[in-house]
Order: structure tokens, then sequence, then C-alpha cells
């Protein structure tokens, strides 16, 4: 076995691990998930992810490989690859957070009980690691054999982070008017009842399907969407499938836990949107003058500017949402909670 898949190995082994300890012991069916238990998710799945970029950082040579991308054919160090890695883990952990606004407007649209909430996320989410994996995979077939899509990828990413700058208000996505709620539609007969927790149910001899049912494709079908955005933003950062791979699957999984965390919360975080939107447009710039990029900077201080930029922008336009109020925007609405 080679290096990396000694390393997808442990990957693949440790998620199992810590799916089993998620579930069995952090969470329960049919149950609703306090802060307090969110928080202890949440600080499990981040801590997971940043023991994994210390693993890197503690294999040396052993994780160092050849970027066949690179003309001078220079070797990566495992060092550059962790910086790659926690690089495209925050930009996931971010999208995530923009993922968390479309996700409490599918809940509260179907009226979804909170006592439902951690099953429905859990199918959700695990449909979606699927689907973005299968993405990921024709990604790197794509950007392997034909380059020029990197440019594409790039051209994308800054028309997407121009469109998500300029959003107002009224782009609000609404799940009963989108596309793919009406094809859900047309093909599966529904109730608008939940079924008591179940997706399936039979009313008069007939079968349907439940509100949760919907939820739950609505949720992966929404990921896959953001994951158009994402994955290209990862690839702007590291053209390793191994980063690319955990860095995306580390995030969805953390999804979850950090949906509970920040549910009541979201509301505050304003201008994250723009924040976002301007990792995007870097990303995209990047991607764009690449090759002449790297004629004067080093694919290694690449990755730490990008870091730097990824960090400033969230967390600057997070801690801006919370202490500038936009006009018209209403008193905390969760003050006496």
């Amino acid at each position: 076995m080679t290096d990396h898949q000694i390393v997808y190995l442990v990957f693949g082994i440790v998620l199992l691990v810590a799916l089993v300890v998620d579930l069995g012991l952090l969470s329960k069916k049919n149950t609703t998930i306090t802060l307090q238990k969110a928080l202890y998710q949440t600080f499990f799945w981040v801590s997971l992810a940043l023991l994994f970029f210390i693993f890197l950082l503690f294999e040396g040579h052993a994780l160092s490989v050849e970027n066949s991308h690179s003309n001078m054919n220079e070797q990566v160090a495992s060092s550059q690859l962790a910086l790659e890695f926690i690089s495209a883990y925050l930009m996931e952990w971010s999208l995530s957070i923009d993922n968390i606004f479309v996700f409490i407007i599918i809940f509260n649209s179907f009226r979804v009980k909170p006592v439902h909430y951690s099953r429905v996320l859990l199918v959700g989410i695990l449909m979606a690691i699927f689907f973005r994996i299968l993405f990921i995979t024709v990604g790197v077939a794509l950007v392997q054999q034909f380059t020029w899509v990197l440019y594409v990828f790039g051209a994308f990413l800054l028309f997407t982070g121009y469109k998500m700058f300029t959003a107002g208000e009224e782009d609000e996505f609404d799940p009963h008017k989108s596309w793919i709620y009406l094809q859900i539609k047309r093909i599966f007969p529904l109730t608008e009842e939940d079924g008591g927790g179940k997706f399936y149910i039979r009313q008069n001899g007939k079968g349907l399907y439940t509100s949760l049912f919907v939820v739950i494709i609505l949720l992966a079908a929404i990921d896959l969407v953001f994951a158009l955005d994402s994955i290209p933003a990862v690839m702007g950062i590291s053209k390793d499938p191994l980063i690319i791979y955990t860095s995306n699957i580390f995030a969805v999984l953390g999804l979850r836990s950090l949906f509970f965390l920040l549910r009541t919360a979201v509301s505050k975080f304003d201008y994250l949107q723009q924040g976002i939107a301007i990792v995007l447009i870097f990303i995209g710039a990047k991607m764009l003058g690449e090759h002449f990029i790297s004629q004067w900077v080093s694919k290694n201080v690449q990755v730490v500017i990008s870091l730097l930029v990824i960090v400033v922008c969230i967390a600057g336009s997070i801690f801006y949402s919370i202490f500038i109020n936009k006009k018209g925007l209403p008193a905390d609405v969760n003050a006496d909670e």
C-alpha cells in the first residue's frame, strides 16, 4: 500500500469509529438536541479534524508526494499538505455555516418538529456525503484529464462570489417553489404529514411519502448545489484528492452538530454571506491567475496567504455581523432565552 492509501484507510477507520461514538453516545433517536449537547458534538468533530491536521504535520517524509500539477515538478512536503487541509477545511466549514441558513428555511417551511431534526439531518447528510464523493471523483478526474477545467471553475467562483455578495433579501430561497421540490412532487406521491417520524406511510391503502422524506431529499440536493461552489473552491487551494475528500467529509459530518449549535444564532450573521463571497472571489481569481502567480510566489506561500484570507474574511464578517446591526434589523429575538 502507498502512503496515501494508508492515510485513506486510517481516515476511514477513524470516521467509522467517530460515527459510532457520535450516534451511540452523543445522539439518540427522536430526542431534541440541547445546546450543550450540540456544543459537545461540534467540539468532537472539530477536534477530530484538528487531530487529522496534526497527523499530517507529523507524518513528515512519509507523506511527501510529487506534485504532478506543477511545471517545476516540485516536492510537496506534508507540512504543506497539512496547511492545505486546514485551509480547505476552514473553507468548507464556513460554507457549511451558509448551508445552515438554507437548512433552517427548509425545516421551517415544512414545519419539521424539533424531535425529528437529528434523524432527518443525519440521513440527509449521509446522502450528501455519498453524492459529494461522486462529485469530487468526477471533478478530480476532469481536472487531471483537462487542466483547462480549473479555469472554468475559477470563472464560476468569480461569478458565484459576485452574485452572493450582491444578493438581497428578495433572493431568499423558497423550498416550495424550488425546482427540486417540484420534481419530487411530480415523481412521488406525497402527504404533508410527518408520519410520526416515518418517511413512508400508507393511507387508505395508498403508499405516501411524508414531509420528512421530502426534507431529506431537499437537504441532500441543496448540499450538492452548495458543493458546486465549495469543491471548486477547495481545488483552488489543493489539487490533492486526499485533501479534497477529507476536508469535505470532515466539514459535512460536523454540519449536523453545527446546525443545532447555531440555529438560534445564524440570524445574527448578516454579513457572513459577504465574507464567504470575498473568499470565493479571491480563490476564483487565484485559480485564473495561478500560472502567473506561481512564477512569483511559491506554492507554500500561496497556501499560507489563502489560509489568512479565509480566516480574516470569515472571522471578520462574523464579528462585523455581531457588532454592527443592519438597518431595520429587529432586536435580539433570543434575548430572553
